[in-house]
């Protein structure tokens, strides 16, 4: 009856690439014309790429990088929203897996366990689900490393980050994260991953608030790097 019915919606609402909107089988997330021609940067392969700089000096970290280059109106920028606003928590995930494959052939491949970045309660609620989370998710796939939500918490609802400049992101996040379980990441590497770097701001206030509370070591992961004028 459900291979029925799937069949049924199949050909009334046929799955479509999350990248581009083109028809595809069930068993793909995107088509594979827009799989190869991915904007990847390999900014896990340096170690002073533009991400990893963001941080020098404002937050302890032994590695940064980003999947991919954020562009608007670009296919990851379309990923991007299907993941976050759409509902399509496979997007995270098969993008995880992806780039979990790069990762574990890096200095990466080190990393004890990965944490996302925390949402507030009340965005939980209104979307279902943490974003970042489903990106973990995917990269334990591949790292074979485990996903840890529970020892960090954000503890203040904040407003949007979009369009404030560097320091006002800063602001809007310095003291939004808590520490809650300090022994479960004593003297452990941890992957922190997000969705979008742009400024780095929500990034180094989690990474500086971790840094406080326990001795660790940090790596930085997300899906995509947007850089900001």
């Amino acid at each position: 009856m459900n291979i029925w019915l799937n069949s049924l919606l199949g050909l009334f609402y046929p799955k479509q690439c999350a990248a581009c909107g083109l028809k595809i089988s069930e068993q793909l997330i995107i088509c594979i014309n827009c799989e190869q021609n991915l904007p990847f940067t390999d900014f896990h392969l340096q170690s002073d790429n533009v991400v990893a700089k963001q941080f020098w000096g404002r937050a302890p970290i032994e590695a940064a990088a980003a999947c991919f280059y954020f562009t608007k109106g670009s296919k990851i920028q379309h990923l991007i929203h299907q993941l976050k606003y759409k509902g399509n928590q496979q997007v995270g995930e098969f993008i995880g897996n992806l780039y979990g494959q790069k990762l574990k052939k890096s200095v990466f491949n080190k990393v004890d366990m990965i944490i996302p970045v925390p949402l507030h309660l009340k965005k939980i609620k209104k979307r279902g689900y943490n974003q970042s989370t489903c990106f973990a998710k995917g990269l334990s796939m591949a790292l074979q490393k485990p996903v840890e939500e529970q020892a960090v918490i954000r503890k203040s609802f904040t407003e949007t980050q979009t369009k404030k400049s560097r320091w006002n992101r800063w602001l809007n996040v310095s003291e939004a994260f808590e520490v809650i379980d300090k022994e479960k990441l004593q003297e452990k590497n941890i992957l922190l991953v997000d969705d979008v770097i742009t400024t780095g701001a929500t990034m180094e206030a989690l990474v500086s608030k971790l840094s406080q509370s326990v001795h660790a070591q940090f790596y930085v992961a997300s899906i995509a790097y947007a850089g900001i004028n």
